[in-house]
């Protein structure tokens, strides 16, 4: 499920020549206005602004992917590819996303990414190890997440895979919050992350999830502000129908979009399925259908369950 924006005059610029490889993170960090404005205040140690991911080569990442084997091929989506890899130089597992220079992802939302991961740091957030700007290859090094994303778990099962079950669900959901919280309240300014969706949940050891890609991210409303105004951008779906319709983007819009992955989580459907029966096709859409939703006058608490369609094993905590 790719991304999606309004039309917008083109902001492509003249390519200036021979521009520097040395820094390119560092020269367009003023440009964003993120080093000199972002303030963390709990458990991080990017708060001075520096940049704390490492410089790679394309020929280190090449290496340690094998030149880009099939083989080493974790995933690939409208941004590019994302392959395991080994690092030479300490024998580490990465994950390395080389980004397509005809894709969705541009220097923009790279830098962008580059940036925002080495100012934030939250156990719910993935850690960014480094990065690669070689010419007009475009990198992203990130720590290895064994158990891939919460889609690859609640979404198009093969028949031997093993649902999840409702405690291992509920402790996803909250790690997510979690994360989005520290972008909301404990950065300053908030950071909205705008791309929130079960592919961007990643999972570690015994299911704990991370908050990754945040080339789309962008910095909150201060002081008397109640919003900031952008391109939409965000994948059809999730996208909270307020920004689509304004481009006014504030922290409910991510506030939807976790409401939307916590519906995944509970009822196992997707977001957007158009295989699925007329007037089923939009998860929101179908929990929202008013004849779901008027048995009697049911209190809120029973009806979720009812909403939902949701079937419950109290001793084995299992959704279907």
């Amino acid at each position: 499920m790719g991304w999606f924006l309004c039309p917008r005059k083109s902001s492509k610029k003249s390519k200036k020549p021979n521009q520097k490889h040395n820094d390119p993170i560092s020269s367009a960090s003023e440009k964003l206005k993120l080093n000199s404005s972002l303030d963390v205040n709990e458990n991080s140690n990017g708060g001075s602004g520096r940049i704390a991911a490492q410089t790679f080569t394309f020929r280190e990442l090449a290496a340690a992917t094998k030149n880009f084997r099939a083989d080493c091929l974790l995933g690939e989506g409208g941004f590019g590819r994302v392959y395991k890899g080994r690092l030479e130089s300490s024998n580490q597992v990465v994950a390395i996303k080389q980004l397509d220079r005809n894709g969705l992802q541009g220097n923009r939302e790279f830098l962008v990414e580059v940036l925002m991961l080495s100012l934030l740091h939250h156990p719910n957030l993935v850690n960014l190890i480094g990065y690669c700007a070689d010419g007009d290859q475009r990198l992203l090094v990130y720590e290895y997440m064994p158990l891939g994303s919460l889609e690859d778990h609640l979404h198009d099962l093969p028949p031997d895979k093993k649902r999840l079950d409702w405690n291992t669900r509920m402790k996803i959901a909250a790690g997510a919050a979690k994360g989005l919280e520290y972008l909301h309240d404990k950065a300053n300014p908030p950071v909205i992350y705008r791309d929130l969706k079960c592919s961007n949940i990643l999972l570690g050891e015994d299911y704990h999830p991370k908050l990754s890609d945040f080339g789309l991210a962008k910095l909150g409303p201060v002081g008397d502000n109640t919003h900031v105004s952008t391109r939409v951008m965000g994948t059809y779906g999730y996208c909270a129908p307020e920004y689509a319709m304004t481009g006014q983007l504030t922290l409910k819009s991510d506030v939807y979009s976790f409401g939307v992955v916590l519906l995944e989580i509970i009822t196992g459907r997707k977001a957007i399925d158009n295989s699925r029966a007329a007037g089923e096709h939009n998860l929101v859409a179908w929990v929202r259908d008013p004849c779901l939703l008027c048995y009697d006058n049911l209190c809120l608490k029973n009806i979720n369950l009812l909403v939902l369609g949701l079937q419950y094993r109290p001793r084995e905590h299992v959704l279907f």
